[in-house]
């Protein structure tokens, strides 16, 4: 997997992404970090890792995750979370599956093996009838809509010239794919407890930014 970046977006991760590093060490990948400049405690503690950091022009999950899309020079690329819910060892069957597609994304959501130790009630409720309404309205043909852990062709992420700054883009990403009419599928996955740290969604008000994206798309065919 030499020919692969792992961008991980990362904001007060002290504790977790130096753990996150250290276990991506077998894997013989790239990696850059996208984080605030002022975040010194994070960028201190990955000081003994080799990766690019690259920090963030603009605040929100969104820019961060555009700037490091803009940033990658290999041929793939994988979102990679920084808190330790992202299971590496899923890496080379998603890999895999690039011969045949140009984008396959983790889903908790598609078979026995896939699961979630992190979801509330409220996540997973939510995550269901988002992921429903793309399925029905927006004929995203993905088990799990709004989990970020997918690998893709770069060449083909630069090109969907994304702008949605916040949480919205987990509807973008999966939404301009699908209309590129290139091939994509999912894969089953199993997100982890995360190491330490916050939730980074809010649960009502990402919620409802990412519910009026998909009312948008719908009603305005974006």
């Amino acid at each position: 997997m030499k020919d692969l970046t792992l961008i991980i977006p990362a904001k007060f991760e002290k504790e977790s992404l130096p753990l996150v590093l250290g276990e991506l060490e077998k894997y013989d990948v790239k990696k850059i970090i996208v984080l605030q400049e002022d975040d010194h405690e994070t960028i201190n503690s990955i000081s003994n890792f080799s990766c690019e950091i690259v920090f963030q022009k603009k605040l929100g999950y969104g820019s961060a995750l555009i700037e490091g899309i803009n940033n990658c020079k290999t041929k793939y690329l994988c979102i990679f979370n920084a808190d330790g819910s992202f299971d590496p060892k899923e890496l080379p069957g998603m890999y895999d599956l690039l011969k045949n597609n140009q984008a396959v994304f983790g889903s908790r959501y598609k078979n026995k093996f896939s699961g979630s130790d992190d979801d509330t009630w409220v996540t997973l409720i939510g995550n269901k009838i988002f992921t429903l309404m793309g399925n029905f309205f927006l004929k995203i043909k993905i088990s799990d809509i709004l989990y970020t852990y997918f690998i893709a062709n770069t060449n083909l992420m630069k090109s969907l010239k994304l702008n949605c700054n916040d949480f919205r883009i987990c509807i973008e990403i999966p939404l301009k794919i699908k209309n590129s009419k290139e091939r994509y599928c999912d894969f089953a996955s199993y997100e982890r407890k995360r190491i330490k740290g916050f939730k980074k969604v809010n649960e009502l008000k990402d919620g409802f930014l990412i519910l009026t994206y998909i009312l948008k798309s719908i009603f305005l065919k974006t």
